[in-house]
């Protein structure tokens, strides 16, 4: 009988509505929880995807990077480097320069305002 006694006290305090109360704050508190965790996950795999594509980009870079540095190690890599850049040329070989005119005339502006912007610009002056 007494066993049957302690039971229906644990079901009272159990059943109690400031228990309740306190099981549903602890419910909402671990809910809660969760729900921030699950956004920190996500915002993970958008970095995630951010830095794999970072270093897939670097690993194309790396190669490019290599390619040239393979093509500097030929004969003919150096060559179109010195002539790229350095303006070098061969023997035997010329070397033209275009160079621009500094005294460009340049055409007047035909003007096609109207009668009302021609008024303001005239009252203004």
């Amino acid at each position: 009988m007494t066993n049957f006694q302690t039971k229906k006290n644990w079901r009272r305090i159990f059943q109690s509505k400031p228990f309740l109360v306190f099981l549903s704050a602890v419910v909402l508190i671990f809910a809660w929880s969760v729900y921030g965790f699950w956004n920190k996950m996500q915002e993970t795999s958008k970095n995630m995807k951010i830095i794999e594509d970072k270093v897939a980009e670097l690993k194309l870079k790396k190669e490019n990077l290599s390619a040239n540095i393979n093509n500097l190690n030929t004969e003919e890599g150096k060559e179109k480097i010195f002539r790229e850049n350095f303006g070098l040329v061969k023997e035997g070989e010329g070397v033209i320069i275009v160079v621009e005119d500094k005294n460009k005339i340049e055409p007047p502006k035909a003007e096609n305002s109207s009668k009302i912007t021609t008024f303001f610009k005239n009252l203004f002056k």
